[in-house]
């Protein structure tokens, strides 16, 4: 893998990681469609801590916050997870609030991510790679993202999001383990079928993907330290942490004004040229 493959891996997954369109599908399809060789799971590691650094540094004030608050209000039990009218967590520059039990709603909607990811791993290197599966994912997922954005009401800021939501989200973050489904548009839709706003889905499940994108590079990281820090691995991880960075900042400015509808088309015509691509290769 040259440099240049390495800025284009990083880039395509930064923006694909918090975009809804599927960043391991991204990445398995890429070095597949272009004929180059798949960069492993060392490579993976570093584009993910890229990823990571993006979305710490884009929300390090909210996280400073909430972590601020729930220190001095600490009483984990069942009750934490219910939504606490006017009582919020602030974000006076960005206009945006959250319920002072966001961090325990966070940690319930990480759960089911991190047992699928201890019980399904094998599965998610083998068998859910294969290509026709993830173009079935890649438009199955964007049909029900498109209704959910276009039929259901969406009046919820985060201040009314509840742990009943947070447990739809967790689930569905759960089954982004399949390539192609897509852990942030797996979540923005459950937010939306859960009557979050669109800017609320998106900044929820962009807070939700920091604690499983950290687990996943821990598990991981003894690779990366095997094989060792080089130029491509640095090249790889500096971009996916820009075009990640990039991806949060735009699309919540995107969504204010627009919807999720591209995303769906966007899907649906990477699904059609995977069939082609499949098919017309034998």
């Amino acid at each position: 893998m040259n440099i240049i493959q390495s800025i284009f891996l990083g880039l395509v997954q930064g923006a694909a990681e918090f975009l809804p369109i599927s960043s391991s599908a991204h990445l398995i399809l890429s070095p597949w469609l272009f004929g180059f060789e798949d960069p492993g799971l060392a490579f993976d590691v570093a584009l993910h801590l890229g990823t990571l650094a993006a979305v710490i540094f884009y929300f390090w004030k909210d996280w400073a916050e909430i972590f601020k608050i729930t220190s001095k209000n600490f009483q984990f039990s069942i009750f934490n997870f219910q939504s606490i009218s006017n009582d919020s967590i602030f974000n006076s520059k960005e206009n945006v609030g959250y319920p002072k039990n966001i961090l325990y709603l966070l940690i319930l909607a990480t759960l089911p991510g991190v047992l699928a990811g201890y019980f399904l791993e094998s599965y998610a290197e083998t068998i859910f790679r294969f290509p026709l599966l993830i173009a079935f994912t890649l438009s199955a997922v964007g049909v029900i993202l498109y209704l959910g954005d276009k039929y259901h009401q969406h009046r919820k800021n985060l201040l009314g999001i509840t742990w009943k939501d947070s447990l739809w989200i967790g689930l569905s973050q759960a089954v982004a383990i399949i390539p192609g489904v897509s852990r942030s548009g797996a979540t923005i839709t459950a937010g939306l079928f859960r009557g979050l706003g669109r800017q609320a889905a998106a900044r929820f499940s962009f807070l939700l993907s920091a604690p499983i994108i950290f687990g996943a590079a821990v598990l991981n990281f003894p690779q990366l330290v095997k094989s060792g820090l080089d130029i491509h691995l640095i090249a790889g991880m500096a971009s996916s942490a820009l075009s990640g960075y990039l991806a949060i900042k735009y699309l919540l400015k995107f969504i204010e004004r627009s919807s999720y509808a591209v995303f769906f088309w966007y899907r649906l015509g990477l699904a059609i040229i995977i069939l082609l691509a499949y098919f017309l290769r034998g």
